[in-house]
């Protein structure tokens, strides 16, 4: 992506900005308080067209290409809002369009990009596997026209603000499949229909206001037809759609560390401490400047996965790369923030407290530091797998 297409988002950004204006502090800091999911923010950015940026024109979508819906995500977590309410939706989507039927892309892509279906929950984990999802337990098990599927997930964020799910399940015993990632097939779920129908979902409540949940299948029926692809590469559908998710996910961190940045700036030149701006000291100003570089060292590589990504490339290592810096600039840039701070850092009115439990997050998902760097070690240096 060169400098010209970069620019090419700076409209974006702006009427992003805008958007974001009627979301203050004070919005976020209510739903926190009461852990409430952030409707009416999700259906302004609806509305405006910025959840439907990746589905094509054909299909009623703004047809952006993943540089936009970076810039989307970018800007709304730069502005202290929080697009993981509804991130997921600008990729979940995908797998639709890349492996659906003409059917279920008639079906379902307009809906998505008018508003009127929700897609944002996505059934991958599993409380045993975790991270090898190979490992997962859910059976979906044809019989006649419809699957019938028995297990569990975990950590399907927005599950109760979603029509439908992205589910991946086996549908060939682990014993008659060579490899684990094999036998796995990916379906639609209608949530609507399935509810109370086999389907079950229960909150957790986590350190930030993050609506995640963990949901049960009890003979829940899919009909076939929602099958994506083929059955038994389902993890291969999956896969397709990671390095997006993971490039987009890398944008919000950059948002992050802006917005911690931003403060710690103009906190640091207000703050009068023995008759002189707290800024004005080295041991304040060092910490800042550092999370300012690192920064735009995980902005450039978030540009180079966006660049790979939109290329056409395989861009699987600059997506992980991308996620891992920008996880680890916006998590610096938040501790930097809290000591520039001093107490007021922990104090809610700050909002910055708010922020920092909700940048951690990035450590851990939607993939951990740890199996990036095992990632990069096997597949990038070359080295013996480790898992």
């Amino acid at each position: 992506m060169n400098n010209e297409e970069i620019d090419d988002t700076s409209a974006i950004r702006e009427e992003v900005k805008k958007l974001c204006a009627n979301f203050p502090a004070e919005y976020w800091r209510k739903l926190d308080e009461e852990r409430v999911y952030p409707v009416a923010f999700v259906k302004a950015l609806t509305e405006a067209g910025y959840l439907s940026a990746l589905i094509p024109e054909e299909y009623g979508g703004v047809g952006l290409g993943l540089s936009g819906a970076a810039a989307i995500l970018e800007t709304v977590q730069a502005q202290g809002c929080n697009g993981a309410a509804c991130h997921a939706q600008l990729y979940t989507m995908g797998t639709i369009l890349r492996h659906g039927s003409d059917t279920q892309k008639q079906t379902y892509l307009p809906k998505i990009a008018s508003g009127e279906l929700r897609l944002q929950a996505f059934g991958v984990t599993e409380p045993t596997s975790g991270s090898d999802t190979g490992a997962l337990r859910t059976v979906a098990r044809l019989e006649g026209d419809r699957y019938i599927v028995n297990g569990q997930k975990i950590w399907t964020s927005r599950a109760e603000y979603s029509d439908l799910m992205l589910l991946l399940a086996r549908t060939t015993p682990l014993d008659q499949v060579e490899k684990s990632t094999q036998g796995l097939s990916t379906f639609i779920v209608d949530m609507r229909e399935a509810k109370g129908n086999g389907l079950t979902i229960r909150p957790i409540r986590t350190m930030m206001n993050h609506s995640t949940c963990e949901v049960f299948f009890d003979n829940m029926e899919i009909p076939a037809a929602n099958l994506i692809g083929e059955e038994g590469k389902g993890f291969r559908y999956i896969l397709s759609g990671m390095n997006a998710e993971r490039i987009l996910i890398a944008a919000e961190c950059i948002g992050d560390a802006k917005w911690f940045i931003d403060k710690s700036v103009a906190y640091s030149s207000e703050r009068r401490v023995f008759g002189r701006p707290i800024g004005q000291n080295q041991g304040i100003q060092f910490p800042i400047a550092r999370a300012y570089a690192n920064m735009r060292a995980a902005e450039l590589m978030v540009r180079e996965a966006l660049r790979r990504y939109e290329a056409g490339e395989n861009a699987g290592a600059e997506a992980n790369m991308a996620k891992m810096l920008a996880a680890d600039a916006s998590n610096e840039a938040a501790n930097a923030c809290i000591q520039t701070h001093g107490g007021f850092g922990f104090a809610e009115e700050y909002d910055i407290e708010r922020k920092f439990r909700e940048t951690r997050l990035y450590q851990v998902a939607p993939v951990s530091t740890n199996l990036i760097l095992a990632y990069l070690s096997e597949h990038v240096l070359g080295m013996p797998r480790s898992y």
